[in-house]
């Protein structure tokens, strides 16, 4: 009887354990204890991406955009990279399709890499444009040799064919060779086509003269003899620009390219009313900047922008880098970012003046449907709060809830003052000993303003060299209406319409965040709103 007393008891206690234990692991109250809580997570990318595309395997480099007049949709065109790559053939051409620049539909492999002793063992960035003469398409790209000896062609122009977008042919006998016409056989890479009002077809080239950098222009009548017309354009003191895009929108033409040198790695444009004002910019070294903030359109986490058009909007895409160690701090300042990320695009926004800036599209936008619960978790210094809106004297934080896998925050900042700073965190726990900050920073005494990344926090670096933003106005009014949209650990901010900083962070999912004031500096904060996408 003792014995069946206690296995009874051992039973029920067994029974309680299990009951306990299942209770702790119930959705619905872990899910609450989850959204009362502030401290720290140590959360991680999923693995897909609703956003900013990420193919399955490996990651986007290079996006090369078109507008398919066939199938009425973008294409966007990359280089795809495995991490590791295999060695001597890498980057073959893969691509996705897109209404909207929001969703993307993978289209697979379209070009691959050619053998190991081809000329292009490795594929380097080219361009697509459609020929309703022969209903071809034709994608003209970089063929990279594999060791190649003093007498071989490093880089050369080469062509693959298609009449479905499905199955490509790669000509034999296509390979457009710079020192054919006095240029370097080393740099002779990332052709970009397109229709002049001339009627013809025309292709840029990056490449060097005389160790110089300059774009080499080539004309044809159907895309398939080419003739040389000399330099397009020189590129500035001894800058490089790799991925040319040319375009015109309303009455401006266009240059957009990405700067290779290691203290910029930032995508930049020039315009001019006609191609020849365009050409000028640059030309003896002049420096005719478009703009005040010589051009630049996105932050170093924006890489290898290039544009396309349906008629009425025009989006730009470009590869947002991962990070080494997914460290966020590890920006390669002064070195080669990591190579290859997501997909990021921005809408291409056109003033009245002809200054270019990027964007919220508003597909993205859209994509965030479902609004999320905003909650002050902790606040320090002087914050006034009343009807959402909050009032942060000097030196004052408010940090609110957790924020979801992918978020839209927008809310208005009215500065005091044109020396007004202010900050938005990620990334942040009350038990946090560092966290990363998004800081809309005073320059030139006010009259301008720039985005810094800092690792604040007692363990924190501070500010991060090479990931800040361009210097802009500071608005009239002193308000900024700020949008950030985010994808996992990639980021993009938007001010006015006329400010895009991206960059990644990892760690924002699942993580509190805040809005921060600084010395000097009074602030008030309105109409926010968290959205997600269901």
């Amino acid at each position: 009887m003792k014995t069946m007393i206690t296995s009874l008891t051992f039973t029920a206690m067994l029974f309680a354990s299990f009951c306990s234990c299942s209770d702790d692991n119930d959705p619905v109250l872990t899910q609450k204890d989850w959204d009362g809580t502030a401290t720290y997570f140590a959360s991680t990318d999923e693995s897909a991406f609703g956003t900013y595309y990420k193919p399955y395997v490996g990651y986007v480099g290079d996006p090369m955009p078109f507008y398919d007049p066939v199938g009425q949709d973008f294409k966007v065109l990359y280089l795809q990279d495995y991490r590791p790559n295999q060695a001597g053939t890498y980057h073959p051409i893969w691509g996705v399709s897109t209404k909207d620049a929001a969703s993307y539909t993978s289209l697979g492999e379209l070009v691959p890499c050619g053998g190991i002793d081809e000329q292009d063992a490795a594929i380097g960035t080219g361009s697509t444009i459609y020929n309703p003469q022969d209903k071809l398409y034709y994608t003209f790209y970089t063929g990279n040799k594999y060791q190649p000896t003093s007498s071989d062609n490093a880089q050369v122009v080469m062509l693959a064919t298609s009449p479905d977008f499905k199955t490509w042919s790669k000509s034999r006998t296509f390979y457009l060779k710079g020192d054919a016409e006095g240029y370097s056989k080393n740099d002779f890479r990332d052709p970009f086509v397109f229709e002049g009002e001339d009627g013809k077809y025309h292709m840029l080239v990056s490449t060097k003269q005389n160790g110089k950098g300059v774009l080499a222009e080539y004309t044809s009548a159907d895309l398939k003899e080419w003739e040389h017309q000399g330099v397009f354009m020189t590129m500035m003191w001894d800058r490089f620009y790799e991925c040319p895009d040319v375009f015109k929108m309303g009455d401006w033409w266009y240059l957009v390219y990405s700067e290779i040198s290691s203290f910029m790695r930032k995508v930049q444009y020039f315009k001019g009313r006609t191609l020849d004002e365009l050409k000028a910019a640059t030309a003896n070294d002049a420096g005719i900047w478009p703009d005040s903030k010589e051009g630049v359109l996105d932050s170093r986490a924006f890489y290898a922008g290039k544009t396309a058009s349906n008629g009425t909007d025009r989006y730009i895409w470009g590869w947002c880098p991962t990070r080494a160690g997914n460290d966020n701090t590890e920006v390669s300042a002064d070195n080669e970012p990591e190579w290859g990320g997501n997909l990021v695009a921005h809408k291409v926004v056109q003033h009245q003046d002809g200054t270019l800036s990027l964007g919220l599209a508003e597909s993205i936008g859209g994509k965030y449907t479902a609004e999320s619960d905003v909650e002050v978790m902790e606040q320090g210094g002087e914050v006034t709060q009343g009807n959402g809106n909050y009032t942060l004297n000097e030196e004052a934080y408010v940090l609110f809830n957790r924020l979801g896998t992918h978020n839209k925050i927008s809310f208005t900042v009215k500065a005091t003052g044109n020396q007004g700073k202010f900050g938005i965190s990620f990334v942040r726990g009350t038990d946090s000993k560092k966290y990363y900050t998004i800081i809309v920073n005073p320059e030139d005494n006010g009259n301008k303003r720039k985005i810094n990344f800092e690792e604040e926090g007692e363990e924190g670096k501070g500010f991060i060299a090479g990931i800040d933003g361009y210097l802009f106005d500071t608005p009239a009014d002193n308000v900024y209406d700020i949008t950030i949209c985010t994808d996992n650990s990639v980021c993009v901010v938007y001010i006015n319409d006329n400010v895009a900083y991206t960059n990644r962070i990892y760690g924002i999912q699942k993580n509190c965040w805040s809005i921060n004031s600084y010395p000097e500096s009074n602030i008030e904060v309105g109409s926010l709103k968290v959205s997600h996408q269901e």
